[in-house]
């Protein structure tokens, strides 16, 4: 069984290691010091199980096992956390494994005795239940799972059954909703039409259009973002606010 480790401390995933050497058929083929890490590690490794630490500076891992299950097999998300004993039974009801620090010999080879690769919807469930926002949003391409920061889309537009994001590197696109990103990113993105949301940090103001259309205007995007007609008025009065 591919085991990849992730943790921010050297001393944590050299413990890890050594306790896995000590265990028949398992093959450590990968470390990570954060999530991102975690990813692209995940990605090149394509482990059976991830022991995944928790709390780490960046992205933690909970944001990390969220944009694991875009990948196309998921793998085992087993988590190491120092969480009371009430914080752990959330992990329970997921059918997520977990493991409390200092990890044990014994409470290992249970955990990995059991661990079967987790699905899409388990790791979705879980990251539902989260209330912090996502500081990247992902997306499947032919290169794998890319990663854009949040901080860096401009505007999400949708279109049918995707989402595109527009960020300073180009465009994506992603299967989510945009209401479900609407409601995520609240503080972070406005509505301006019943298809897009813009980003506020990029907002420059309104302008019209050669047909009268009210437009918003975004840094570093050439063309306005079309405002319909119900969103004006209170597009209007977020912006004399900023």
């Amino acid at each position: 069984m591919k085991v990849l480790i992730v943790d921010d401390e050297q001393l944590a995933r050299d413990r890890l290691v050594r306790m896995l050497a000590e265990l028949p058929g398992y093959d450590v083929v990968g470390q990570a010091a954060n999530g991102m890490q975690a990813i692209e590690r995940c990605e090149a490794c394509q482990p059976d199980v991830v022991l995944l630490d928790i709390r780490m500076p960046g992205m933690d891992g909970l944001e990390a096992a969220r944009h694991m299950a875009g990948m196309e097999e998921p793998p085992a998300v087993v988590f190491c956390t120092a969480y009371e004993e009430h914080a752990v039974e959330a992990f329970k009801v997921q059918a997520v494994g977990y493991l409390l620090k200092p990890v044990r010999r014994d409470d290992l080879i249970d955990v990995l005795n059991g661990a079967t690769r987790t699905n899409k919807a388990q790791l979705v469930a879980l990251a539902a239940g989260e209330e912090a926002q996502r500081t990247h949003i992902s997306a499947r391409t032919r290169k794998g799972i890319e990663l854009v920061p949040v901080d860096d889309v401009r505007y999400l537009q949708a279109d049918q059954k995707y989402v595109t994001v527009r960020h300073g590197g180009g465009e994506l696109l992603i299967d989510e909703t945009l209401h479900e990103l609407e409601q995520e990113f609240a503080n972070r993105f406005i509505r301006v039409h019943r298809n897009a949301l813009v980003a506020i940090r990029y907002i420059e103001g309104l302008e019209r259009n050669e047909q009268g259309h009210y437009q918003i205007r975004l840094q570093d995007v050439p063309h306005g973002i079309d405002i319909s007609r119900r969103h004006v008025s209170g597009v209007r009065k977020y912006i004399r606010k900023l």
